[in-house]
C-alpha cells in the first residue's frame, strides 16, 4: 500500500486529504476531539512537506434552510484551529467557490470543505460529484478508515482520478489491525453491539484465531434467547437460533454470566442484577453484571492480547459499569490491546486510560469489517 510518504513531491502541490471530521457536537460544540487528533499527524506532515492541504470529510446531521444545520462542521473547524492555526473553512464542499479557496491556498496552509453529505453524489457514489472533488486536488491522500467499509464517491470514486496514497492513520490502523488477527496467546476477543447478522462473520473469523471470543451487548440475548433463558423485553433481532445453537457448539464462545436488567425505558438507577435465567418479561438486559466483569477481568489478567470492540451494555443510556469494568480491567493488564467503536473509546477516555491500550481504532464497523474480510473497498479502491 503506497502512503503519503511515497508523494514524490508536495510542495506547493493540492493534497485532497480525506479524513475522519465525524465527531460528536453538543449545542454547536465539539465534545469529543478523538478522530480530531488522530488526524493531524498526516495533516502536519503534508503542512511540514509543503502542500496544499484540502480537508474532506463527512457528518450526518440535518441541514436547514439557512445553509447552517447539525451537519456543519462549523464546530469541528474552531476546533481544529486549537490544533491547526493556520486552517480556513469553506461553506462548501465543490465548485468554483472550493476551486477558489484551494488556489488561495499557501503551501503549508489547509482548508476545511464543508460536509460531503450535502450533496446526495456522496453517497451515491457519483462519478460526477466524484470528478468535482477531483478538480480541487493533485493528489488524493486516503486517511479516513472509519468509512473505508463504504462506497462513497470520496473513498472509491476519487482514487479513481488522482493519484491516490494512504494516509499515516489509515496506515496504522492496517498494521495494527492485521496484526491483531494472529495474535499470541492465550487471547481474548470482545465482540458487543447489536444486529448479529452483521457481526457473524467477524465472531466467526476471531473463533479461528483467539482462544476464547465473548459475545455481549444485544447480540449476546440472541445467543442466550437461543440457548433457552428468557430474555424479557430485550434488544434481540432476527438472528436463526438453530445457527445461534450450532455457533454456541464452540467452546471458545462465552456469554454474560449474570446481566443488570430494568423494565424497558427505565433509566440507571432502575437497573438491578439478575441472574441470566431470572429476567422478568417486563425486564430488558441492558448491562453485564459484576459476575460476568469478574470473568473477563480473571481471562484479560492472564492474555497476551485482546481485540475489543463495542459497549457491553447501552452505554449512551448510561448502563456503563460493565463497559468500565471491561476497560480498567484491560487497562491493569499486560496484554498487548486492541480497541473499537466510538463509545467503547469514549468510555477509556473518560477514564483518563487512552495510554493503557496498544491501539484505539477510529473505526466501529470498519474495524468489524477489516477483520472478517481482511480489507475495504476504501482500500482496495488506491490500488
Amino acid at each position: 500500500m503506497k502512503t503519503v510518504r511515497d508523494i514524490p513531491v508536495l510542495e506547493n502541490i493540492p493534497v485532497l486529504l480525506r479524513c475522519s471530521l465525524n465527531v460528536p457536537t453538543e449545542n454547536g460544540k465539539v465534545v469529543d476531539t478523538f478522530r480530531l487528533r488522530k488526524a493531524l499527524p498526516t495533516i502536519e506532515y503534508l503542512q511540514k512537506k509543503g502542500a496544499r492541504v484540502v480537508l474532506i470529510s463527512h457528518i450526518t446531521g440535518d441541514s436547514h434552510a439557512s445553509g447552517v444545520g447539525t451537519d456543519t462542521f462549523l464546530p469541528m473547524y474552531e476546533a481544529m484551529k486549537e490544533f491547526i492555526p493556520r486552517i480556513a473553512f469553506c461553506p462548501v464542499s465543490v465548485g468554483p467557490e472550493a476551486r477558489e479557496a484551494v488556489r488561495t491556498l499557501a503551501p503549508g496552509e489547509v482548508v476545511m470543505l464543508e460536509n460531503l453529505r450535502r450533496n446526495a453524489g456522496e453517497m451515491k457514489n457519483d462519478p460526477a460529484f466524484a470528478a468535482q472533488l477531483a478538480e480541487l486536488g493533485d493528489v488524493f491522500v486516503q486517511d479516513c478508515f472509519d468509512n473505508c467499509h463504504r462506497e462513497h464517491a470520496s473513498m472509491v470514486g476519487v482514487p479513481k482520478l488522482l493519484p491516490s496514497y494512504a494516509g499515516l492513520l489509515l496506515e496504522e490502523e492496517v498494521t495494527e489491525l492485521t496484526k491483531a488477527l494472529a495474535p499470541a496467546h492465550p487471547s481474548l476477543a470482545v465482540i458487543c453491539g447489536a444486529k448479529f447478522s452483521t457481526k457473524e462473520p467477524v465472531v466467526k473469523k476471531l473463533l479461528q484465531a483467539y482462544d476464547r471470543v465473548f459475545v455481549g451487548g444485544a447480540i449476546a440475548n440472541d445467543f442466550l434467547k437461543a440457548e433457552g433463558h428468557p430474555v424479557g423485553a430485550s434488544l434481540t433481532s432476527d438472528a436463526d437460533p438453530e445457527h445461534l445453537r450450532e455457533l454456541l457448539q464452540n467452546p471458545r464462545l462465552l456469554l454474560p454470566l449474570d446481566c443488570i436488567v430494568a423494565p424497558k425505558g427505565a433509566g440507571r438507577a432502575a437497573g438491578h442484577i439478575a441472574g441470566i435465567d431470572d429476567v422478568k418479561e417486563n425486564e430488558a438486559i441492558l448491562d453485564a453484571g459484576p459476575k460476568t466483569s469478574a470473568m473477563l477481568a480473571d481471562i484479560v489478567g492472564k492474555a497476551e492480547a485482546v481485540l475489543w470492540n463495542g459497549p457491553l451494555g447501552e452505554y449512551e443510556n448510561g448502563f456503563t459499569d460493565g463497559t468500565e469494568a471491561l476497560a480498567r480491567a484491560i487497562g491493569a493488564s499486560s496484554a498487548y490491546s486492541v480497541v473499537g467503536g466510538g463509545d467503547t473509546v469514549a468510555a477509556i477516555e473518560s477514564l483518563h486510560m487512552n495510554d493503557r491500550f496498544s491501539f484505539l481504532s477510529t473505526g466501529g464497523g470498519a474495524m468489524l469489517d477489516f477483520l472478517a474480510k481482511g480489507t475495504l473497498p476504501g482500500i482496495t479502491a488506491l490500488g
